[in-house]
C-alpha cells in the first residue's frame, strides 16, 4: 500500500489549521523557566546531561500541548538536542515522538549530507527503518522516525537520493537548503555561475528537478526548499523556478522577517510555504511579559498574533 504524499499531508494540514505557521522548538536551558529547571535535578542519581534532557523534554511538551491545536508542524533543530551527547539524543527523540502524538506534523533540523552508504544511513535514521541484526534476530524499526528532514546539498545527487528513495518508500518529505537567512549566505549562494544564474537559483532549478517525481494530488512535491524570510527578492525568483516545491522559511520574528518579506515565498493559491519562528514563539514569555511559569500559555499568545499577522499577505 503506497504512502501517503508528504506534500498532500502538509498541505492538508496548512489547511486544517488555517495557517503555515512551523514552531522551532530550540531549547535553551538559560532560558527555560527555573520551576522546570529544579524539577529536573531532584534526586541525586542523575547526572548533569540526564538532569538537562528532562527539563527540555518537560519544556518542549508544554510548548507542544499550547500549540498542537492551532499550527500544523513544528522543527526541532537537533544542534540544540546532541550537544547533552546522548541525553540530549534521547530528548530529541521524545520530542519528536510526542508532538507527532500530538497530531502534528515533524521536521527534524538535522541538514544532513553525505554520499552512498552514509547517506542511506542518515535518510534510514531520520525518515526510514533501520534493519537491526540479521537473521532469526533481525529486527526493523523506525529511528528517529521524522515526518521530514533538512539537507545539505553541496554533494549534488549522490547525497539527495538516498533521502529521496526512503521518502517515496515512508511517505516522508525534506527541505534542501537554498537561500538561508544568515547575513554570510551570500558569500557562496549569491555566487554568479558561467550561465549567468546565481548558484542558489541554480540549486533551486535542481531542487525542481528532484522533486518531480514526487508530486500529490495537491500538486506539491515532497522536495522542499529553505528559503529564508530576510531575502524576499530572491524568494520571488526562487518561487518562479520551483511552482511546485514547499518552502520552509526560516527568518520570522527574531531574525528581522515580517509577513510582507515572506509573502513571496507563496504561490498565488496562498500555499506552498510555512513560516518558521523559534525563539519568538518558544520564549515569547520573556518578550510579552508573561511570568516564567506561564511559558506555554505565552508561546500560544505569540502562536496567535503571527497566525493574526501572517493573515493579512493573504
Amino acid at each position: 500500500m503506497a504512502k501517503e504524499n508528504f506534500a498532500d499531508k502538509l498541505v492538508a494540514a496548512v489547511k486544517k489549521k488555517g495557517n503555515p505557521i512551523c514552531v522551532g522548538l530550540d531549547p535553551r536551558l538559560n532560558q527555560i523557566p527555573k520551576v522546570i529547571i529544579n524539577r529536573a535535578l531532584v534526586g541525586k542519581d542523575k547526572s548533569p546531561t540526564q538532569a538537562a534532557a528532562y527539563a527540555i523534554i518537560e519544556f518542549n511538551k508544554g510548548i507542544i500541548d499550547a500549540v498542537a491545536d492551532i499550527v500544523p508542524v513544528v522543527k526541532p533543530q537537533i544542534a540544540f538536542y546532541e550537544i547533552y551527547g546522548a541525553e540530549g539524543v534521547r530528548a530529541y527523540e521524545e520530542t519528536l515522538k510526542y508532538a507527532k502524538s500530538k497530531g502534528l506534523l515533524t521536521i527534524a533540523d538535522a541538514k544532513r549530507n553525505d554520499i552512498g552508504s552514509t547517506a542511506q544511513a542518515y535518510a534510514k535514521s531520520f525518515l526510514g527503518e533501520v534493519e537491526i541484526f540479521e537473521d532469526e534476530n533481525e529486527v526493523v524499526m523506525p529511528i528517529f522516525d521524522a515526518d521530514s528532514v533538512t539537507i545539505n546539498p553541496y554533494l549534488g545527487w549522490d547525497g539527495i537520493k538516498p533521502f529521496i528513495d526512503e521518502a517515496e518508500k515512508y511517505g516522508k518529505g525534506m527541505f534542501i537548503l537554498v537561500k538561508t537567512s544568515n547575513n554570510s549566505s551570500g558569500d557562496l549562494q549569491d555566487l554568479e555561475m558561467a550561465n549567468g544564474m546565481a548558484f542558489y537559483e541554480m540549486v533551486g532549478h535542481l531542487v525542481d528537478s528532484w522533486g518531480a517525481d514526487l508530486v500529490g494530488e495537491s500538486g506539491y512535491n515532497s522536495v522542499g526548499a529553505v528559503v529564508g524570510a530576510t531575502y524576499p527578492e530572491q524568494a520571488k525568483k526562487l518561487r518562479k523556478i520551483m511552482p511546485n516545491s514547499i518552502f520552509l522559511v526560516p527568518g520570522y520574528g527574531a531574525q528581522g522577517g515580517g509577513a510582507a518579506d515572506v509573502a513571496p515565498c507563496f504561490n498565488k493559491d496562498g500555499l506552498g510555504a510555512i513560516v518558521n519562528s523559534s525563539r519568538g514563539i518558544i520564549f515569547a514569555y520573556e518578550r510579552l511579559g508573561f511570568d516564567p511559569n506561564a511559558y506555554a500559555e505565552a508561546a500560544q499568545a505569540a502562536v496567535l498574533e503571527m497566525k493574526n499577522d501572517l493573515a493579512t499577505i493573504f
